[in-house]
């Protein structure tokens, strides 16, 4: 199955070995995802007296969100709902109708994290009427939008929303939309063989402890999901731009953007819409960790390098909280990604024209012709704003990203009109319509 070099491979083994043993895990698995496909799974520990494999279900945990987010966003794609909707427009009669689909996605809608019901991860669940009957008014920790807190609730709430406009219940429509034609046949709501089972090990002897595992009901959204190292390996692809046709790339973009931050202003840690985000080592990761009794699991994808990464382990607690990176740092060690090769391309004469320096007043601006005939405009030498643009059909250009992504840009053959700000050829240049009045350069 191993798609990397001999070293590389040895070398991802030992870090999940090391992590095994030292953290005393019953059974972990990892794997690596390069290019839509698994490139490289480890295993270590015993399932069964045997050691887990690729088809070996462990429980996800809250993964499961993720996936239910991307039914979500294909309401939203369809037209079906939009995520300013407040919910009260789709589910009607709870004290939460105030929330919108979006502050749900994004864990900033100020509700409560877990539900006022017994300890959830390990009781069985309550139907989801009997849940939102529960949930009121007092379970909103935090003003809507105000921050960053992250919330179970939230999620089972979005799974009833997204099963009653489908008309089938949330599970239904997460297999016939993703699961399904992603192919993840192994990824179900309870445990099939060969499946381990939950354990806790006990912090200060080598003795574990069989955990609880229940139907979470309508809690199921937030994490009911078990799954394979096999399947999670194409949901890292999903994730990285593989989308199969479940979800376009822009939509799968959007969710990946970041909503919330929750360790400071220079955050490492983040959530968009359903998805978990990091900042780590100069990478930007998306996707999701896990936690139920006796499992833990992460995905992360980086869709610029086209790579993903995931373990899949049965113990309740323990692990480093690193051993994805470490992972990925010893790919970049033994099998560095080349870059793609340069190759020229056509260029439309008249925005070939266009390119070279152009000048927000006195600050030098480069605009470049991208391959795809979109336009980068960004400061000479950095440090200011510059964005992306791509052309629209009455002759405008869309930003795409940084300060002026969704603003207009109208191009002139003696100035840039982005958004009421003209860019000329010369710093102020007379000749150009530049407003306020340009009385010329002097000592």
């Amino acid at each position: 199955m191993s798609q990397v070099g001999q070293v590389a491979a040895r070398a991802l083994l030992r870090r999940v070995a090391v992590e095994q043993a030292e953290c005393r895990v019953p059974s972990l698995t990892a794997a690596v995802v390069r290019d839509g496909r698994m490139a490289w799974f480890g295993g270590r520990g015993r399932v069964g007296g045997a050691a887990p494999t690729a088809a070996t279900q462990y429980r996800l945990g809250s993964i499961t969100k993720s996936m239910v987010a991307v039914v979500v966003m294909r309401l939203r794609d369809e037209g079906a709902l939009a995520l300013t909707d407040p919910l009260e427009a789709h589910l009607p009669g709870t004290p939460l109708g105030h929330l919108t689909i979006a502050q749900l996605l994004s864990h900033t809608s100020g509700l409560t994290a877990e539900p006022p019901t017994a300890w959830w991860e390990r009781t069985p669940g309550v139907p989801a009427a009997d849940l939102l009957a529960r949930v009121g008014p007092q379970e909103l920790r935090h003003r809507p939008g105000r921050r960053f807190h992250y919330s179970n609730v939230g999620f089972a709430v979005l799974g009833e929303l997204a099963g009653r406009l489908r008309g089938t219940t949330w599970l239904k429509a997460l297999r016939a939309e993703v699961l399904d034609p992603l192919g993840m046949d192994g990824t179900t709501p309870r445990p099939r063989a060969p499946h381990a089972t939950g354990y806790a090990v006990h912090p200060w002897a080598d003795v574990v402890l069989t955990e609880p595992e229940h139907d979470a009901d309508a809690m199921g959204p937030a994490g009911q999901l078990w799954s394979t190292p096999h399947d999670l390996a194409r949901w890292a692809a999903f994730l990285g731009g593989d989308t199969g046709g479940v979800l376009s790339p822009d939509t799968l973009a959007e969710m990946r953007e970041p909503a919330g931050v929750d360790d400071g202003d220079a955050w490492t840690g983040g959530f968009g819409l359903g998805l978990q985000l990091a900042r780590t080592g100069g990478r930007r990761l998306a996707g999701h960790s896990g936690s139920m009794p006796g499992f833990l699991a992460t995905v992360w994808a980086e869709p610029g390098d086209g790579v993903g990464v995931l373990f899949m382990a049965n113990t309740t607690s323990g692990m480093s909280g690193t051993l994805l990176t470490d992972l990925l740092d010893i790919l970049d060690e033994h099998e560095p990604r080349l870059p793609g090769e340069w190759r020229p391309v056509p260029a439309d004469p008249g925005l070939l024209a266009l390119t070279g320096l152009w000048h927000w007043g006195p600050k030098p601006y480069a605009l470049r012709l991208l391959p795809d005939r979109g336009l980068s405009l960004e400061p000479v030498g950095g440090g200011g704003r510059a964005s992306r643009f791509v052309p629209q059909d009455d002759g405008t250009w869309l930003g795409l990203d940084g300060y002026y992504a969704g603003e207009t840009l109208r191009v002139s053959p003696d100035h840039l009109d982005l958004n009421t700000f003209v860019f000329t050829r010369e710093p102020y240049d007379p000749a150009a319509p530049v407003p306020g009045g340009v009385s010329g350069w002097h000592a």
